[in-house]
Order: structure tokens, then sequence, then C-alpha cells
């Protein structure tokens, strides 16, 4: 038999999956999880990723049992060890090819060149496929051949060599006859250095995804662009888990949303094209992290803030971690995610410049607490994010635009709804005064001062900036 064998990273679903179809139409297929513990924690990840994975790997498990696919499973202290093995396996099974799909932060890159490599000494051929993205990174090119470093134009070249066999989805494999090969018992997980919180909101797998993006596109996609920035509203598509570990595929949200479109991706419905381009920003991040390698070194893209002066400012950032900045609207986004792993796209942006510009302390820092504490958690989107939010990365807001915490509550939480949800201390003061509540009840209130002076901060982020020379 020419049994293949499929490594499953973070793409854990049966459906529209181009290792598993492409190895399905070869021969009967073994699937193996290679479970890393180290390796992510030294990425940043934390309990709440971690968790969240380990029950995509059961629920991908349930769904490869139902195909007669036995799952193997191996856990490695680092990335160094996938190559021996994934040929341990290969040995053991007599697999005639490895088959997986890409993954684009810099060690993913090597260990897949590693692996690769070592299949090929070995007389095994291993194939990569360019699953996550629709685009390979470098085949999406400037006029100049070069990687695209602003959003715009790689969105317009984007939708203008889309093809119908890019979004075509990959076939979902029959029941194989059952091999003599039995699946692994899933290990628990051991002790974390931290402690998960209740996930019951976010559970896993390629069912539950499907279920989110049904009831978006029904409910929610049409409101998208008038509602995605409020954050007491429900108006976002609450898939970026999913996303993140390829419970579901960006092919299967495109089709979706032309199916609501009428067959466009490009027009029509202003609701359902503002979230394609949120898709497309995913995959722009994932060219970044290719194409401009040092970001995946923790550089910034823009070389020249290499020389902010970030202030060393151990009070201000425990405050910004814990929620007491004294700025309602980031308070309370602070301590969504630390309660629930989650936080609201519109707020992680409010969050990400208040640390950044506010208090000048290096964006690093708030990246890995992110990545440390996000259930959705993935390197090329948190990076591209943060780095955008200080002004030192691709396409990143201009050094000038400093948000206004009191300005972005009253217009995205205009009632306090939100605030008053995650600071319940301040749920009793009028709706308009929960945005900056007044300084003489804040003792009577338990809720700090403000940290610093919005007008003073702007200013001296301003100065650090205007400081730097190109």
């Amino acid at each position: 038999m020419d049994v293949q064998l499929v490594w499953l990273r973070s793409d854990l679903r049966i459906h529209d999956n181009s290792a598993l179809a492409a190895a399905a139409a070869k021969g009967p297929v073994v699937a193996v999880f290679l479970r890393s513990i180290a390796q992510w924690q030294s990425h940043g990840h934390g309990a709440n990723k971690i968790v969240f994975w380990a029950r995509g790997v059961a629920a991908v498990k349930g769904a490869l049992n139902g195909l007669n696919i036995p799952l193997l499973h191996r856990d490695i202290e680092s990335y160094a060890e996938a190559p021996k093995a994934l040929l341990e396996i290969a040995r053991e099974h007599s697999i005639k090819r490895l088959h997986f799909n890409y993954q684009y932060p810099l060690n993913e890159q090597r260990r897949d060149r590693a692996v690769l490599d070592a299949f090929k000494n070995e007389g095994i051929p291993a194939h990569g496929y360019h699953d996550a993205v629709a685009f390979a990174p470098g085949t999406l090119l400037t006029g100049k051949g070069g990687y695209y470093g602003v959003f715009t134009p790689f969105s317009k070249a984007w939708h203008k060599q889309i093809s119908a066999e890019q979004l075509t989805l990959r076939d979902t494999p029959e029941p194989q006859k059952r091999l003599s090969i039995k699946s692994d018992k899933l290990p628990d997980l051991p002790k974390l250095d931290d402690q998960p919180v209740s996930n019951n909101e976010w559970p896993a797998g390629e069912d539950t995804a499907g279920d989110h993006l049904a009831r978006f596109l029904r409910f929610r996609g049409r409101h998208y662009r008038q509602q995605r920035d409020f954050p007491n509203v429900r108006g976002t598509s609450e898939l970026s888990p999913y996303l993140a570990l390829g419970m579901i595929s960006h092919r299967q949200c495109l089709q979706a949303v032309m199916s609501e479109n009428g067959g466009h991706l490009a027009d029509g419905d202003a609701g359902l094209t503002t979230w394609v381009n949120e898709l497309i920003w995913r995959e722009f991040y994932q060219h970044v992290a290719v194409g401009f390698s040092e970001v995946c070194r923790y550089q910034p893209f823009q070389e020249h803030t290499k020389h902010l002066a970030w202030r060393d400012d151990a009070e201000g950032f425990r405050a910004w971690c814990e929620g007491r900045t004294g700025y309602p609207l980031v308070d309370a986004a602070m301590r969504q995610m630390v309660a629930t792993g989650w936080m609201h796209n519109r707020l992680r942006m409010v969050t990400a410049m208040f640390l950044s510009k506010h208090l000048l302390i290096d964006w690093r820092r708030g990246e890995a607490f992110f990545m440390r504490h996000l259930v959705d958690g993935e390197f090329c989107a948190n990076n591209g994010g943060w780095q955008w939010a200080a002004s030192t990365g691709t396409d990143s807001a201009p050094y000038f635009r400093i948000f206004n915490p009191t300005t972005q509550s009253k217009r995205f939480d205009p009632d306090g709804e939100f605030i008053a949800k995650w600071l319940p201390a301040l749920s009793e003061l009028p709706a308009k005064a929960r945005h900056a509540p007044p300084r003489d009840m804040l003792t009577q209130l338990d809720y700090p001062e403000p940290v610093v002076d919005h007008k003073a901060a702007r200013q001296r982020a301003l100065d650090a900036f205007k400081t730097l020379t190109r």
C-alpha cells in the first residue's frame, strides 16, 4: 500500500485541507500531530491558546476517526526534533509520502525546510502546500518584483489576480478501509506555567467554526461595516480563534461570502466586502513574515524606528496589564482579555496605541502580553497589528496618529455599557460620566487616576518620533 502521512499543525480540519486532500488522492492516510509545548511557550503562547489547541486536536481526531484515518501523537521539545520524529514514523509504517501545509513565521519556515531536506535524504517524497493563503508568498509582488509593504496595493493586486481555482474548496476524503495502524490516545496536557481562563465560549472544532461562520453571515455580516467597531455589540465574526488554528479555512469563508453576495468579493454588500478585506489583511501579514523576515526577529519593519527611545516604566506597564490606567475603555478592554482570552479588534488598536504612544513603552512588551493571553494569538497577525499601532510596521499608522482613549470611548461605547460590564465600579455613574469619571469621585469608586495626561503624553510621543531620521 502507498500509505501517505499527513502532518497536521494549524490546520485542524478534514474539510478543505490541501495536504489531507492530496494525500487521500494517492493512497490510504495516516495523520500525525507533533505537540511541542516548550517551543510554543518560547514563542509566547500561553495556556489559553495551548488548551484550545489541545481541544482542536481532540476534535479533529474525532473527525478523522469517521474517515478511518488514524491520528498519531508525538511530543517533541522543539521544532529541531520534528525531522527525526517524522522519519521514525515513516520508517515504522512504511510511509511512501509526507504531506503538510506550510506555515510562514521564520522558525516554522526553517523547521519545514529541515523536514523536506531530511525526507529527501531518506528518499521519501515530501510535499508542502500553500493552504493558508490564496497566493504563495513570493507570487504576489509589486511592479518592481518585491514584496508589498503597504496593504492597499496588496489588496488591489489580490482582488485583480484571484482566480476561481484558488478559491475552489479541496476535496474532503471519503472514508477509507481500516488500517492496522491504531490512533494514539491523546495525552493530557502537562501543568502549564500559567492557568487558562474558562474557554467554554470557545468550543473547538470545525463544526463549531462552521456554525460561527453561518450565524455571522446570516445575522451580522451585512451590518459588519457599521457594527464592527462597537465592543458592546456582537458585530464581528468571532472566527479568529478558528482561523488561527485552521479549524476553518479562508477559502470556506470566501466561498460563503460569495454565496451571500452574488458571487462577488470586491463589490456588492459593503459589510461583506469589508469583512473580506479583513481576511486579506491576515494573508498580507503572512506574506510580510516571509518577505521581511526581520519582523520575525522582533525587529521593526520601519528600520529608523529601531532608535526610538522607549521608556522604562514598570509601574505604567503593570497598570496597563492589570487594567488600571485610569482610562476606562483601555482598562475594560484589558480586563476583558485577561478574563476571557479574547479582545475586540477596535480595542486591540486602542490598547496597543495607548501602551506604545501614551506610555511610550516598547510595543514588543505589549505584543508578548497579548500573545500570552489570547486564545487566537498567532504571530503574523499579532505582530502586524502591534507594529501598525506603534507606527513601526508595514502600512503603519502615521506616528502622529494617536487615539484619544476618551474620544474613542465616547464614539464606540457611547453609553458606557462595555465599560460598565468590565468595570462594575463605574456602572453606578451616569452613562456619559463613565468615559472619564469625575476626579473627586475616584476614591469613592475605588478607581485610579489617569496614569498620564492625554495631551502631555501625545506631545511626548510626537517629540520622540520627531527625533528619528529616516
